[in-house]
């Protein structure tokens, strides 16, 4: 329980760490011009979450703030942007915004996968694309046809931030030109799923809904939590468990400005009594949370004891809604 509390009374702060902690930038701050409207939903799969990042704001605001006193972290960053260039061919830099497709599937019966795909949606030169990957293959590579588009395979074996948002071991990594300002990106099976998808997109309508519902996030996201999903989960309490097994859904969103990063989640249960029980338990989590920041080093401490600080818990129906707001420079510490 003394971990779960602590986890806890840093939570803000850590899903913001987790959604933007490797997205590399290069350059001076500055306020980006929001991207062109887009259609979502375009070419994703059916999934049971997603996510949108707005890259290009990402990499001008958001992390300039968290990282922009720190110029070794930066270099850090910067260098893992210049490897997945180098190992896929793909430059992140001509990236306006990401669509995330997140599925869930259980290959075992105390197990949970995530089979994710991503869309890019940018300016894209697919002759230029391909020679890129074949390049940075190295002779590692080799083209699939599918539903008459071409999906380039690379053979990576080694760890990348995939899309710099989290480090993961990627084996064989797909490529393919979807149209011209559309890219899918991912394993093999979950690239042709998204050709499968094609333009309109078979994602459900309401996470699409969801993960847009705040226009002017720099992160949004939207997911479900199936029975499956909740019956993996190992909360170590059964009052804390009972309220996390009524949520039904979870949304929310990231943003910033040039000095602070705001985090909002909301849980959307089965019932407005559901919604009032985890409000409480939440109230209560925040309380003892408190005591376990005062055993923290810094400077996970005062991210903490901020995040805590800021944390707002609203009840509204049968939703929850948790919000909270820490300075951007706060985040570097915790950026690896």
């Amino acid at each position: 329980m003394k971990s779960f509390f602590s986890k806890l009374s840093i939570a803000a702060a850590v899903i913001t760490v987790v959604l933007v902690s490797s997205i590399p930038f290069a350059g001076q701050r500055q306020r980006t011009v929001p991207a062109p409207p887009l259609n979502v939903a375009s070419y994703l799969p059916a999934s049971d979450a997603i996510a949108v990042v707005d890259v290009k704001r990402m990499l001008n605001e958001t992390m300039p703030g968290i990282l922009g006193g720190d110029t070794a972290k930066l270099a850090d960053a910067n260098a893992e942007v210049d490897k997945f260039k180098t190992k896929t061919g793909v430059d992140l830099h001509a990236i306006d915004r990401v669509v995330i497709g997140v599925r869930y599937t259980y290959p075992t019966p105390t197990s949970t996968r995530l089979e994710t795909v991503a869309i890019a949606h940018g300016t894209f030169d697919a002759r230029t694309l391909a020679a890129s990957a074949r390049a940075a293959a190295n002779g590692k590579s080799r083209e699939e046809k599918y539903r008459g588009a071409t999906i380039t395979i690379v053979n990576v074996n080694d760890d990348l931030k995939l899309l710099g948002l989290w480090t993961m071991h990627v084996n064989e990594f797909a490529i393919c030109m979807l149209d011209q300002n559309s890219l899918a990106l991912g394993t093999p099976a979950n690239v042709r799923a998204a050709v499968d998808a094609g333009k309109a997109g078979r994602a459900p309508a309401d996470l699409v809904s969801l993960a847009t519902r705040d226009a002017g996030a720099v992160i949004g996201f939207g997911a479900n939590l199936t029975p499956e999903l909740l019956t993996k989960l190992d909360v170590g309490n059964d009052t804390i468990a009972k309220d996390v097994g009524a949520i039904r859904q979870v949304y929310g969103s990231v943003g910033s400005t040039q000095t602070d990063v705001t985090v909002m989640m909301v849980a959307r249960t089965d019932s407005i009594d559901a919604a009032k029980n985890l409000g409480d338990t939440i109230e209560g989590l925040k309380q003892l949370g408190g005591m376990f920041t005062m055993r923290m080093a810094q400077p996970r401490k005062g991210l903490a004891e901020s995040a805590l600080n800021n944390l707002k818990i609203t009840t509204r129906g049968n939703e929850l809604e948790i919000r909270t707001q820490v300075t951007a420079a706060s985040l570097a510490g915790l950026i690896k």
